[in-house]
């Protein structure tokens, strides 16, 4: 489940002619559905985000993608479009869908059941869903039904998807994304605390980019209060995908003037702090439209890291965008909680008395430093951004 999520908001076009050779053809409308799913990255939690593509005769005949908010489910949505062209043009179709149909009764009836009705003859997935509520049944209800399954294509690239819905559904945290953004030295700024900016504008981008496909944005209150950060994703046609901006603020230290509060009830804004804490503070924050989340403290009487992440995956968060600061991060590689590193590097040099990217952390010996490994390089103008994963 640690390989890979793919950066691409867009759904390339599928080609969609008639193949003589039946798996190319599945390799290749999964292909399609893979790049359909990846459009709800940052916008579907609780749920997962899915693709889905009906193929008939060789021919695309609609295509789906789970809405924001979690609804209709992909499949609801590729049924929809192909009934809105014949009634029955599903039927005798073969459904590509990046993840198990659900065999469940939430808020929306279950997809396997839809696709019966509809009348497919085949339904190529790419993997099982590990929710238990899933787990095999929608599979089990196609096939009771008479319908082909074949399962596996694309699993690797639909696994790395949804990790972090898989990862709250069995792990009971979200996925977790640290951006840093340094001098080669590894300086997040000079010792007078000028940062802006170190990194250019295409790494900027590229940071905001992130932010819209994670489903929430992480400081601490430190970085929040010295900031003043908006925490928005600031892109061309992108500005309706900001996620839920979320502050460690034990000691709600957080100013009622901040940018963050301001704006809490238009976009969503989260404090995790400390049970208890002044009422009056915690009355005025909740008025403005935050939302509290308290946690327990650990044995420095601050929020531990896994309580913190158990209390963000409770909420339904599966992917989460670490953006500082130094204290929040080393807690976070401290505790190996850290699953994709992303490191921007400015091609500067500030020198020793330059603020660290991390606090101390205690690492006496090398065995006991936060390992990862180097999935990709990428140059962005002038800097370089590293992408890491975190080595078993």
């Amino acid at each position: 489940m640690r390989r890979g999520i793919s950066n691409s908001l867009s759904a390339n076009s599928v080609a969609n002619p008639k193949s003589s050779d039946p798996a190319g053809s599945d390799a290749r409308h999964m292909a399609g559905a893979l790049q359909l799913a990846r459009r709800g990255l940052g916008q579907t939690w609780p749920n997962p985000t899915v693709g889905c593509v009906l193929v008939k005769d060789g021919h695309i005949i609609a295509r789906g993608w789970t809405q924001p908010g979690g609804r209709p489910h992909a499949e609801s949505e590729a049924l929809r479009r192909a009934a809105a062209r014949a009634p029955d043009m599903a039927r005798g179709s073969t459904a590509y869908v990046t993840l198990e149909p659900c065999a469940h009764t939430g808020k929306t009836p279950p997809c396997a059941d839809a696709l019966i009705e509809a009348g497919i003859s085949r339904a190529v997935v790419a993997m099982e869903d590990p929710d238990p509520r899933v787990a095999g049944r929608g599979n089990d209800k196609l096939r009771a039904a008479g319908i082909s399954v074949s399962l596996g294509v694309g699993a690797d690239t639909a696994a790395a998807i949804n990790a972090g819905f898989f990862m709250r559904v069995t792990e009971g945290k979200p996925w977790v994304s640290l951006k840093v953004a340094t001098s080669l030295d590894g300086r997040i700024a000079t010792h007078s605390g000028q940062s802006k900016w170190i990194t250019g504008e295409a790494a900027r981008a590229r940071g905001h980019l992130l932010r819209a496909e994670h489903d929430a944005v992480l400081v601490g209150a430190g970085t929040a209060t010295a900031d003043d950060p908006a925490l928005t994703v600031r892109l061309p046609g992108l500005s309706g995908r900001s996620p839920v901006r979320v502050v460690l603020d034990s000691r709600l230290r957080l100013p009622l003037t901040h940018e963050l509060v301001r704006t809490a009830g238009v976009l969503p804004t989260w404090l995790v702090c400390l049970a208890g804490g002044e009422g009056a503070r915690r009355s005025a924050l909740e008025q403005a439209g935050v939302v509290l989340i308290d946690v327990p403290g650990g044995e420095d009487n601050r929020p531990e890291p896994r309580a913190i992440l158990a209390a963000l995956a409770a909420r339904g968060i599966t992917r989460v965008f670490v953006e500082g600061g130094g204290n929040v991060a080393a807690s976070l590689l401290l505790a190996r909680l850290v699953d994709r590193l992303y490191w921007f590097r400015a091609p500067m040099v500030i020198g020793g008395d330059g603020l660290a990217a991390t606090a101390p952390f205690g690492v006496d010996t090398l065995d006991l430093a936060a390992k990862f490994h180097l999935r990709k390089s990428e140059q962005l103008g002038h800097d370089m951004l590293d992408v890491l994963d975190r080595a078993p």
